[in-house]
């Protein structure tokens, strides 16, 4: 369950940051980068143990997100969640500063700056202090684009969905074979499996359900983007 404040998922560019409490996370989003670009900010509020979705720009501004006293969460993780430049300016950056692990999918990993402490794919799972994340893989986007879910056990899912899945559409692609390759995911490994409630926070721009978008998956398929 949610315990306070009125997020709703709307951040401006070089803007503050937004913040929602669960009951074992907070989840932290901001917009950095000249792309509009959303970094989150998962912290376990029981372990101080932080993760880090997408480093895309502003090391400076995402090293505030974790504060700078000796109570700071201890950023342990950086998730990449597809290979495009835009969400990888800071990756080398933070994770130097800091000294995290990164991860991505394997399918996507040659393209980054900094190569991937760990591999992950569909099913695998990323511990964050006392909480877990599961990894989502849509192929289309990229070959290697991920999404990480979080299965709270007090409230709805919640689902960061990289450049995959936004308000209105799945995300951009490149030919017939890979808008095709990307919907059916989306339809099987997101729709089918997850209920309307599900709150998920794409890679630009604001937050939307599952259930504000499920009446609109015909829609896609059939203007093919």
């Amino acid at each position: 369950m949610e315990l306070q404040g009125q997020y709703d998922g709307h951040v401006e560019p070089g803007g503050a940051p937004a913040r929602r409490e669960l009951d074992a996370l907070t989840i932290t989003k901001m917009s950095v980068g000249p792309m509009d670009n959303n970094a989150y900010l998962l912290v376990c509020r029981r372990t101080g143990d932080a993760l880090l979705i997408d480093a895309a720009n502003d090391s400076e501004r995402l090293a505030d997100l974790l504060g700078h006293d000796a109570q700071r969460p201890r950023l342990r993780t950086i998730v990449t969640t597809h290979q495009h430049a835009d969400h990888w300016q800071a990756l080398g950056a933070v994770a130097g500063q800091t000294g995290c692990f990164t991860l991505a999918h394997p399918a996507d990993a040659d393209a980054l700056p900094v190569p991937p402490d760990r591999l992950v794919e569909q099913g695998d799972t990323i511990e964050l202090g006392e909480s877990q994340l599961s990894v989502i893989h849509l192929r289309g986007h990229t070959p290697g684009s991920i999404a990480l879910l979080y299965r709270d056990p007090n409230g709805y899912p919640h689902l960061f969905t990289g450049d995959s899945l936004f308000p209105g559409g799945v995300g951009k692609t490149s030919s017939p074979e890979n808008f095709r390759s990307l919907i059916d995911d989306v339809e099987n490994r997101i729709f089918a499996e997850l209920p309307d409630d599900t709150w998920f926070y794409p890679g630009h721009g604001d937050d939307s359900t599952l259930g504000a978008e499920r009446p609109k998956l015909a829609e896609w398929r059939e203007r093919g983007w």
